[in-house]
């Protein structure tokens, strides 16, 4: 690559990356499996930054490319969870409770199927239309409109029971 070419890389990277990571935290449920996916979406885009290297594309690209790894990762059977009914570490009153609601939120999320997670997060925290996150996910705005019902079902029950566990800590 040309060092023009690095140079608009790298201010893209600089420019995007945080937003960029946040998603792929998101989509993975763990920021260390969210910097791994990340990495693995941003090496693809240099191969290929030639082509996509106009700033509105360049972020589709990558952002399509997370999408498309997390859920090769899921096929491959890469990036094991495990399930458990007890949080590894126990919360804690804070001062916060903007900590607290992160937290539950953050765990609500990984208790959901990860094409519901992949389904509210496209939607709800990188704000596409239905047929936007239909598009790149590969699939109908009909099951994109089913997995979004069903995952806010799931959140609200588990976002309930969350709160009926930390009520009865106190």
């Amino acid at each position: 690559m040309a060092a023009g070419t690095d140079a608009e890389f790298t201010e893209f990277v600089h420019a995007r990356s945080a937003n960029l990571l946040r998603l792929a935290v998101l989509l993975t449920g763990d920021r260390a499996d969210g910097e791994d996916l990340l990495q693995t979406a941003l090496a693809k885009a240099y191969r290929s930054w030639w082509r996509v290297r106009d700033p509105g594309r360049a972020e589709a690209y990558v952002r399509r490319t997370l999408v498309t790894s997390v859920i090769s990762w899921r096929r491959r059977g890469a990036a094991r969870e495990s399930a458990t009914d007890r949080v590894p570490e126990r919360l804690v009153a804070d001062q916060s409770a903007q900590v607290i609601d992160r937290e539950v939120m953050r765990q609500a999320l990984r208790s959901l199927s990860p094409g519901q997670r992949t389904v509210l997060v496209l939607r709800f925290f990188e704000d596409l239309s239905e047929w936007q996150t239909a598009e790149l996910l590969g699939c109908s705005v009909g099951t994109v409109k089913s997995q979004t019902a069903r995952g806010l079902a799931m959140l609200r029950r588990r976002i309930g029971q969350a709160g009926e566990r930390l009520g009865s800590d106190t």
